[in-house]
Formats: structure tokens, C-alpha cells, sequence
């Protein structure tokens, strides 16, 4: 039997929606000093929901990236778990290089931008998904889910960004379309301003409609479809 992983555009079917939302929000990481995660966490520049102290042997802070629906948790007598053995914990960002230069602006380590070799499943690199052959640059095509970069916090828990710019089909609902960031509504502008040109190019003439255009791109790209003609 093989071992190749099967990778596939086409979501799991659930033809059945679930009748009740489920709303993933919280990560526990398991730290051993908590004032020290504290402080790295917020030199990150994420927001602090929540630093509640029992007073007896109990304290949990809560922690959320911007623009992120999911938060962290961490503290004492949280978790069982070994401090730093949280592992491949994803960030997605729409600009890499972009994310990378704030994390180093505030003092923090990053790993150079990579990709994983093309095909490769297996390698001598963390055993992240993606990540286990790190070919150092970019994707060479630019491809959305395709480029990293990585960081640990005090304990060793590992981070991950990757860069998201496009969904595939099915990963988001095609009614709602968001941004996290006036930054993320700035990029996706750009690239709908890099194929309308190209779309223009292809008409030959100005298209006065480019409002229209430029919102259709915007949507169609966060729902994984093809970009208008």
C-alpha cells in the first residue's frame, strides 16, 4: 500500500450542513514561564483579552493575533502538556515577506522565506506539513499556500506562516467576503489592479466598469473561482 499522501482541490464532501456553529477559537500552549510568554506575545504586537490570576495556583492569558478569529491561551495549570511541544501552529498571511519584516522589526527571530521541494514528502527539516524539505526563496510560481517562513516562541513552540492569497474552490463561503487588515485589503487590491490591467491589455480598451470588475476579482479570489474575463 502506498504512503503518498493524497492531496486534492476538492473539499470532503459533507453534502449535510451541520445544523449548529462551530466556532474554533482557542489554542492552549503549554509554557513554563508564564510572564516571560506573556511578554514575547505581546512584543508580537497581539491583542490581550485576558490575564486572570486565581490567586491560588491558577492563571490563564489569552492572547489573539490581528486580524485572527482563533486565539491562544496559556498560563498555569492550563495544560499537562510539555512546554514547547506545540508544533506546526499556522498563520496565514497574504504578504510573507511583509510579515516577516514586522516580526523582525519587533526583535523577533524568523526563518528565512522558504517552500517545500515540489513532491518531496519526506525530509531532514521540521516535521511540519510543507516543511519537512525547505528549499530556501519563495515558491518560484508565487503560488498561493506555497511559501513559509518560521518562528518559536521562548519555550520552543513552534509557529509557521504561510501565504495565502487565494483560496482553493470550496475552502470559503462565496457570499462573505472579508479582510482581515486594511494592509490585506491593500494587497488584494494590487493584484485586482495587476489582472484588470492585464484584462484590459487583452480588450484592448479601457474598461469604465472597473469598479465592478474589481469587486467581482476581489470575491472570486477569496472563494477559490476563476478571476472575471
Amino acid at each position: 500500500m502506498s504512503t503518498k499522501p493524497i492531496l486534492t482541490n476538492t473539499p470532503a464532501g459533507n453534502p449535510k450542513p451541520a445544523a449548529v456553529d462551530m466556532k474554533f477559537e482557542i489554542v492552549v500552549l503549554p509554557v513554563s514561564d508564564v510572564d516571560r510568554a506573556k511578554k514575547f506575545y505581546a512584543a508580537l504586537g497581539w491583542r490581550l483579552d485576558a490575564d486572570y490570576d486565581s490567586g491560588k495556583d491558577f492563571r490563564v492569558i489569552q492572547f489573539t493575533p490581528p486580524g485572527s478569529g482563533c486565539s491562544i491561551i496559556f498560563g498555569k495549570n492550563v495544560t499537562g502538556a510539555a512546554p514547547g511541544s506545540a508544533q506546526g501552529l499556522y498563520l496565514i498571511v497574504s504578504d510573507i515577506a511583509a510579515a516577516r519584516a514586522t516580526l523582525q522589526a519587533r526583535g523577533v527571530e524568523v526563518s528565512d522565506v522558504f517552500h517545500d521541494a515540489a513532491g518531496v514528502y519526506a525530509g531532514p527539516d521540521e516535521p511540519y506539513l510543507f516543511g519537512r524539505n525547505r528549499v530556501t526563496g519563495p515558491d518560484p510560481e508565487h503560488r498561493s499556500y506555497r511559501s513559509f517562513a518560521s518562528f518559536r516562541d521562548p519555550d520552543g513552540n513552534g509557529w509557521l506562516f504561510q501565504e495565502i492569497t487565494s483560496r482553493l474552490p470550496g475552502r470559503l463561503d462565496p457570499a462573505a467576503t472579508t479582510f482581515a487588515s486594511a494592509t490585506d485589503l491593500a494587497s488584494a487590491l494590487r493584484r485586482a489592479a495587476a489582472a484588470h490591467g492585464q484584462h484590459e491589455a487583452r480588450t484592448g480598451q479601457a474598461d469604465a466598469n472597473w469598479p465592478d470588475w474589481y469587486a467581482d476579482f476581489l470575491v472570486r479570489e477569496q472563494s477559490g473561482e476563476a478571476p472575471p474575463q
